[in-house]
């Protein structure tokens, strides 16, 4: 059993691209050295002053700007090429987050984090188009969740250094390591992984680029971003109410609370990969694990209705957890299956956007809820919000399948 287990995780890594290796290395470097967003709110409500109407505000804006900066990327991606949005979206943050440390007015705060995210998050559908790009067709979504490791081990390492840091030196010596590391990891980038094109469209492909076969018309794909948008809400509860719940409700501090993200993203490390090589052996459909994701979602808040007991913290992360696992790197791999060839950034952009118009409303929403009327109806306000993407998975796959079938007739005939 053990042997069967050792040989499906190492087979997980087997066939993945050198390219991709060192996408997956300057991600954890820059994941590492991203410090400074963990402890925001912290940063903004005792060292600068500001109220917590106030660091609401700036988390909005924080979502404005990832909006904007995921549109923007999806544009410049489709028009330049990702590699140029990625070098010169790394170069430019890591520089404006070291000068954020001088920003010390609620307005420029504000302006700053629009600023910032706006530029950050071109990154990120640029990058998921260059794993179209840089993989196999068949090694894709194993592509993704390596990077998506290699983000979950610097999530566990960043923070536990910055708090480190903080004590040390205090958050100014943050803000430089954020920023550096940006530098660096782009720079390693451009040295390590050469710019790559994608395949010249030939005259069949370019008649896919009529305004018939865009995003606005592609109706399983507008069911998707709304599930992953839900997705987004519930998901990230774990980043504003629930910490807050830990303490109130149960008396937990911030090392218990760290704790807590350290397990989700240990397991991640340690089980998604091979969980991803086992699931693409049994061919299961990414409309199916998307909608087994819902279910565990809604799960993980429903068994949070339960109060009484601290244990259900944990048993709510690991529910949690699995269906990230199962969930997140499928919403990808649909979303660059549904793009056509000289749209894919446009694609990506809507994707990344649906979750950043989830960290706009989510956590102001799920505080205004909490203030109001308490944890509990909050948390049975997002069990339906994954009771609702349960529904649309659902509807989703009968409309894939039908879509499917069409295409299966129209090739017979």
């Amino acid at each position: 059993m053990l042997k069967r287990v050792t040989l499906l995780y190492r087979d997980s890594f087997k066939g993945l691209s050198k390219d991709i290796w060192w996408l997956a290395l300057v991600t954890f470097i820059n994941r590492s050295g991203t410090m400074i967003l963990p402890f925001l709110s912290k940063y903004l409500k005792e060292d600068l002053e500001f109220t917590y109407g106030q660091v609401g505000w700036v988390m909005v804006f924080f979502g404005v700007g990832s909006m904007i900066g995921s549109w923007l990327g999806g544009k410049l991606t489709d028009k330049i090429g990702f590699y140029k949005v990625m070098v010169w979206s790394l170069l430019i943050s890591g520089f404006l987050f070291i000068g954020l440390q001088y920003v010390n007015t609620f307005l420029g705060f504000c302006i700053a984090m629009l600023l910032i995210m706006s530029v950050a998050d071109m990154f990120r559908p640029a990058m998921f188009v260059s794993l179209k790009t840089y993989s196999k067709p068949e090694n894709r979504t194993r592509s993704l969740t390596l990077v998506r490791l290699a983000i979950n081990l610097g999530f566990v390492v960043g923070p536990s250094v910055a708090g480190v840091i903080i004590l040390a030196s205090g958050y100014s010596t943050l803000f430089w390591i954020d920023g550096i590391t940006c530098i660096i990891s782009i720079l390693l980038f451009t040295y390590l992984v050469k710019e790559k094109k994608s395949a010249v469209l030939d005259e069949e492909k370019v008649e896919l680029l009529d305004i018939k076969a865009t995003i606005f018309s592609d109706k399983p794909y507008w069911i998707f971003l709304s599930i992953c948008f839900l997705m987004g809400m519930i998901f990230f509860q774990l980043f504003t109410t629930l910490p807050l719940y830990h303490t109130e409700q149960f008396g937990l501090n911030e090392l218990h609370t760290g704790l807590l993200f350290f397990l989700n993203g240990l397991i991640i490390v340690v089980l998604e990969m091979p969980m991803v090589h086992w699931i693409e052996k049994k061919k299961i459909e990414a409309t199916k694990l998307i909608y087994y994701s819902s279910i565990l979602m809604a799960l993980s808040f429903v068994v949070l209705l339960y109060n009484a007991w601290a244990g259900i913290l944990i048993i709510s992360m690991l529910i949690i957890t699995v269906g990230e696992m199962i969930g997140f790197p499928y919403t990808n791999t649909f979303a660059l299956g549904r793009a056509k060839s000289g749209n894919e950034g446009r694609y990506m952009a809507f994707y990344t956007m649906s979750f950043s118009l989830a960290h706009i409303l989510g956590p102001k929403l799920g505080l205004d809820v909490v203030s109001m009327f308490g944890y509990q109806v909050n948390f049975a306000m997002v069990s339906l919000f994954g009771i609702l993407a349960i529904a649309l998975s659902l509807w989703l796959q009968r409309v894939v399948k039908k879509e499917a079938d069409i295409k299966t007739i129209a090739s017979k005939t």
